[in-house]
C-alpha cells in the first residue's frame, strides 16, 4: 500500500479538471458489492434487493446520475469486534459502515435501472473512474461520500509495449482452455482505448478474489499493474493446465472402456458370423445355467436363479455389477440344496465311539444315546437343539466330535466368542461392497452338505455392539419352528436348516440371553475327580503327547503318584487342559534328554516326585488340610472354585468396641449373607439371654423366707445370677470376620451356615468339632436353603481328610452324582435348619 499512496500522493492528477473530464457529481452514494469490482469501461448489472432499494437511494440516483462501488472487506466484525464468517453474513440485513469497505473504489454512470417480478431492482452501471472516498457525508439511511477521481498513470515507452504483448500471449494460451476469453473477448481487447483499459478487460475476465481485485485497483500505474497481471495470468494458466489434466485423464479412461466394450461387441458379431467358439462371457453363462438346473434347486429358488442369470447377460462383463451378480449365482449353485449324508445310527457303535473318546461323563453319555435312539426310532425328529455347559477342558467340543462321528455326519465348528456383529450370522445385503453371507451359510457350502453337525462354541460369550446383537439373530437359527425357512441377508431366499444338528457349548449358562437358552437343551459336564483325571492322563494324554514328540514308551514313563502330584500342585482346573500343558512340558524336557544324549541310548526318562518341582516350577496350589483342633470361632467350610472344590477355614476375632468387620475379598452376596448371619446369630443368642433370665426370676419367685429369720444360704445361692445379667456377647464386642486367602475373590450364598456357626462358636467359647466341614446357604428365619457343587465340595472334603460333612436337605439328591468310591467313608448330615447345624457341629 505504501507504492500506491505514493503514486496517489505525487504522480496522480485528479480527473475532476475541467480539461479532460465532463462534469462530475461531488457526492456520491455508495454501493457496497462482495464480488468482484466493475473496473473503468466495464459495462455490467448490480442487483439490489427491495430491502437494500431505498427511496433514498432512489432519488439519489435520479439526481447524480451516478453511484460508487466500494468492495467490501473480509474481515467484518460483529459487535464484540469477533470476525463474521463470509457464509453467516446476511448482506440484506446486515448495515454496512464507512469502516467496513475498501476507501478506493470505480464511480459508475447509471445507465438503467429495472424493477423485477420479486420486488428487487437491476441496475446497470457503466464504469467511469478509480476514485478514493475522501469524505464520509453521511452512513444512513444511505452511505454519501465526498469523491477524488484518478486517472491512470501512463508511461508510453518499449517496456510497456513489452507487458501489453505479453499479456495478449497469455490471454491466447488460456483461450484455448478457459471459456471466458472467447471471440468476443478478443475483440474487446483489440478494441481498448487504452493499455490501462486492457489491463482492466483481462483483469475482470479472470475473476480475482477481493484482497487482489482491490490491490489491482488500486494501481494506477500501468506498468505495474500488467506486472501484477502477469503473474495472475500464470497462476490462472497453471490452474487451467491441471484442470486439463485431470478431465483429459477422466476422458481417457471413460474412452478406453468405451473402446473396449464397442471391440468386445464387433468380435463378438465376428465370432458369430464366422460360426467360430463363444467368448469367454458366453461359456461362462452357458456352464451357469447348465448347473442351476442340475443342482437340485426348490421351484421358488430356481426362479429367482434364472431371474439373476438373466440380469447378468444383459450387463456388460466389464461392469463391476457383474461380478456382483456372477457371485451371488455361484453362492447359489455351490449350496448342498438336495446333498446330504445318510444317519448310520447304530447305538451300540454309538456307545462304543463314546467311550472310546471320553472318560467318565456317564450322564452326558447316556443323554447322547438317548438323543440318537430318539433319531433311530424317527427321523425326522428335529425338535431338540443340545448345549454342552461346563468348565473349559472337560471335553465339549470332542463330546460334539463324537456325536457327528456316531451319526455318520460331517462335523463343522466354528466360534460365537467375541462376535459382535448380526451380519456374521445373517450374512451382509448385496448393497455393500464385499458382502458375503453368514457364517451358517459359509459351512453349508464348505462341508458340501445340507444335514451336518455344526457346532456353535462358546455361546456365552457372544457380544453386543452398535452393530446388533448376533445373539437376537441365533433365535430364527435354532428354533426348529423357524428355521426351515431361514433367510440370509445375502441369498435374500430360504434356506432350510432343519436337518442341521446344532450344538451349542458354554462354560456359564447365566451369561447366555434366557429367550436363547429356552431353545436349547442344556446337558450339564462337571469337572473330572482326581481317579478320573488319573485314567485320562494314562489312556489318553500320556500316548498323545509321546507321539506328538517323537517319543516311544521306552523313553518316558509316569508313575500314578507323580501323576496325582501334578494333577494337586499344577492342574487342579475341572478339564485336563491344563494336566495336558504340563505333561508336555515334561516330554520336551524327555525330547531335550534324548537328543543332548545320544550315548545313553535306552535310557528312561522318569521324573520323580521330588524332582517335579525343579521341572515344572512352584507348585502353583497348596492343599489345606483339616485343622486336628480347632478354636472357638474357627469353622471349616466347602467352597466351589473355577479350580474345583476346596475347603475353607472361616475365622473370627473379638475386640473392644462394638461392630461387625468383614475381610477377604468378600464379593456382594457374600458381604449380604455374611451380615444376614451375624443378625441371625444375634438374635438367637438375645432369645437365649431371655430365657435364662425368665428361669432365673422363676428361681427367685419359688424360694420361701423363713419365718423371723432370714435364708442367708438361700440368699447367697441366689445372689450371683441377680448381680450380673447374662452378656449379650456380639453386642458389648467388635468381632472381626475373615476368610483367607485374601488375594482371591470370593462371592455367593453357600457360606451362610458356616459364618453364622463361626460367629455363634465364638460368642459362646465352644470349639466346633474338627472333622466337620459344611455348605449351605443361611436364611433370615434359620432355614438352610440349596446351594450347588455339591459333588466338588465333597471331592474337596475327602482330600483334606474329612469325614462329616453337612449340607442342605434339599441337596441331599445331589450326593448321588458323586461316585461311591469316593462317598465311602463319609458321613452326611442334610438339615433343614441351623438348630440341626448346632446340635451336630457342637456335639462333645
Amino acid at each position: 500500500m505504501t507504492d500506491l499512496d505514493t503514486d496517489f500522493q505525487v504522480k496522480l492528477k485528479p480527473a475532476s479538471s475541467k480539461d479532460d473530464l465532463p462534469k462530475l457529481p461531488e457526492i456520491v452514494v455508495i454501493i457496497p458489492i462482495m464480488n468482484s469490482p466493475i473496473f473503468p469501461g466495464m459495462i455490467a448489472p448490480i442487483i439490489l434487493s427491495e430491502e437494500k432499494f431505498t427511496q433514498e437511494l432512489d432519488e439519489s440516483l435520479l439526481k447524480s446520475g451516478y453511484v460508487a462501488l466500494n468492495l467490501v472487506k473480509n474481515d467484518l466484525k460483529d459487535e464484540e469486534g469477533s470476525i463474521i464468517p463470509e457464509e453467516d453474513i446476511d448482506f440484506d440485513k446486515k448495515e454496512i459502515k464507512s469502516g467496513d469497505i475498501y476507501k478506493v473504489g470505480v464511480l459508475c454512470k447509471v445507465v438503467k435501472k429495472l424493477k423485477l417480478p420479486d420486488g428487487s431492482v437491476n441496475v446497470l452501471v457503466h464504469g467511469m473512474k478509480r476514485y478514493r472516498a475522501s469524505e464520509i457525508i453521511s452512513e444512513s439511511p444511505t452511505l454519501r461520500t465526498r469523491i477524488e477521481v484518478f486517472d491512470d498513470i501512463l508511461e508510453t515507452d518499449e517496456e510497456l509495449d513489452a507487458y501489453t504483448r505479453s499479456v495478449i500471449n497469455q490471454v491466447k494460451k488460456l483461450s484455448e482452455i478457459n471459456p471466458y476469453f472467447n471471440e468476443e473477448m478478443k475483440l474487446a481487447m483489440l478494441n481498448s482505448p487504452s493499455p490501462g483499459s486492457l489491463a482492466d478487460l483481462v483483469a475482470f475476465a479472470i475473476s480475482l478474489d477481493i484482497p487482489e481485485a482491490q490491490d489491482f485497483l488500486e494501481t494506477l500505474v500501468v506498468k505495474k499493474r500488467f506486472a501484477k497481471l502477469l503473474v495472475y495470468l500464470k497462476r490462472e494458466k497453471d490452474v487451467a493446465d491441471i484442470q486439463k489434466k485431470i478431465s483429459d485423464e477422466v476422458n481417457d479412461k471413460v474412452n478406453k472402456y468405451q473402446r473396449e466394450y464397442f471391440l468386445r461387441e464387433q468380435l463378438k458379431v465376428i465370432r458369430s458370423e464366422l460360426g467360430m467358439e463363444e467368448d469367454e462371457k458366453s461359456r461362462d453363462i452357458k456352464r451357469i445355467k447348465d448347473e442351476i438346473e442340475n443342482v437340485g434347486m426348490p421351484e421358488d429358488i430356481l426362479k429367482t436363479a434364472k431371474e439373476e442369470l438373466e440380469r447378468l447377460e444383459l450387463i456388460p462383463d466389464s461392469s463391476p455389477e457383474y461380478n456382483v451378480a456372477r457371485t451371488y449365482l455361484t453362492w447359489l449353485i455351490d449350496l448342498p440344496w438336495k446333498k446330504h449324508t445318510k444317519d448310520d445310527l447304530d447305538i451300540s457303535a454309538s456307545r462304543k465311539i463314546l467311550e472310546r473318546d471320553h472318560y467318565g461323563l456317564e450322564k452326558a453319555k447316556e443323554r447322547i444315546l438317548e438323543f440318537l435312539a430318539v433319531r433311530k426310532l424317527k427321523p425326522s425328529y428335529d425338535g431338540t437343539i443340545l448345549c454342552l455347559a461346563g468348565p473349559p477342558g472337560v471335553g465339549k467340543t470332542s463330546l460334539g466330535k463324537s456325536i457327528a462321528a456316531a451319526l455318520g455326519r460331517t462335523f463343522y465348528r466354528f466360534s460365537l466368542g467375541g462376535m459382535r456383529d448380526e451380519a456374521e450370522i445373517k450374512g451382509h445385503r448385496r448393497t455393500y461392497v464385499g458382502a458375503m453371507p453368514g457364517k451358517i451359510i459359509q459351512a453349508l457350502k464348505r462341508v458340501e452338505v445340507n444335514n451336518p453337525v455344526i457346532m456353535l462354541d462358546e455361546i456365552d460369550k457372544i457380544g453386543k455392539s452398535f452393530q446388533g446383537d448376533p445373539a437376537s439373530a441365533l433365535l430364527e437359527v435354532l428354533d426348529p419352528e423357524q428355521n426351515s425357512t431361514f433367510i440370509d441377508n445375502y441369498l435374500d431366499i430360504p434356506f432350510d436348516l432343519s436337518k442341521v444338528l446344532f450344538i451349542a457349548t458354554a462354560n456359564y449358562i447365566n451369561d447366555i440371553p434366557e429367550a436363547l437358552l429356552d431353545r436349547m437343551e442344556v446337558i450339564e459336564l462337571s469337572g473330572y475327580t482326581l481317579e478320573e483325571k488319573v485314567a485320562i492322563t494314562t489312556k489318553w494324554i500320556i500316548p498323545r503327547q509321546l507321539k506328538k514328540h517323537g517319543l516311544i514308551k521306552a523313553d518316558f514313563s509316569l508313575s500314578l503318584n507323580v501323576i496325582k502330584k501334578i494333577i494337586a500342585d499344577y492342574a487342579r482346573e475341572p478339564g485336563v487342559r491344563v494336566l495336558e500343558q504340563h505333561i508336555a512340558k515334561l516330554c520336551r524336557k524327555a525330547a531335550l534328554e534324548k537328543v543332548s544324549r545320544p550315548k545313553s541310548k535306552g535310557k528312561k526318562f522318569v521324573p520323580t516326585t521330588d524332582n517335579l518341582e525343579s521341572m515344572l516350577g512352584t507348585p502353583r496350589f497348596h492343599s489345606d488340610s483339616a485343622e486336628k483342633k480347632n478354636k472357638p470361632g474357627v469353622v471349616t467350610g466347602l467352597a466351589w472354585t473355577a479350580y474345583g472344590g476346596e475347603i475353607l477355614f472361616i475365622e473370627t476375632l473379638p475386640l473392644k468396641g462394638k461392630g461387625f468387620k468383614l475381610t477377604g475379598q468378600l464379593g456382594g452376596v457374600m458381604n449380604e449373607s455374611a451380615t444376614l448371619a451375624y443378625s441371625y446369630v444375634k438374635k438367637i443368642l438375645q432369645n437365649q439371654i431371655d430365657a435364662d433370665m425368665a428361669l432365673t426370676n422363676k428361681t427367685i419367685k419359688a424360694i420361701k423366707p423363713v419365718k423371723n429369720k432370714k435364708p442367708i444360704v438361700a440368699v447367697a445361692q441366689v445372689a450371683k445370677p441377680m448381680a450380673q445379667e447374662p452378656e449379650d456377647y456380639l453386642a458389648s464386642h467388635e468381632v472381626h470376620l475373615h476368610l483367607p486367602a485374601g488375594a482371591t475373590p470370593k462371592d455367593g450364598p453357600s457360606a451362610g451356615i458356616t459364618m453364622a456357626l463361626a460367629l455363634y462358636s465364638l460368642a459362646t467359647n465352644q470349639a466346633v468339632n474338627s472333622d466337620i466341614a459344611m455348605t449351605g446357604e443361611l436364611s433370615l428365619t434359620g432355614k438352610v436353603l440349596p446351594v450347588g457343587g455339591i459333588k466338588e465340595k465333597v471331592l474337596a472334603a475327602k482330600r483334606a481328610g474329612i469325614k462329616n460333612i453337612i449340607l442342605p436337605k434339599q441337596n441331599e439328591k445331589d450326593l448321588k452324582e458323586v461316585p461311591l468310591l469316593h462317598r465311602k467313608g463319609m458321613k452326611f448330615y442334610p438339615v433343614a435348619h441351623f438348630d440341626e447345624v448346632l446340635k451336630i457341629a457342637l456335639k462333645k
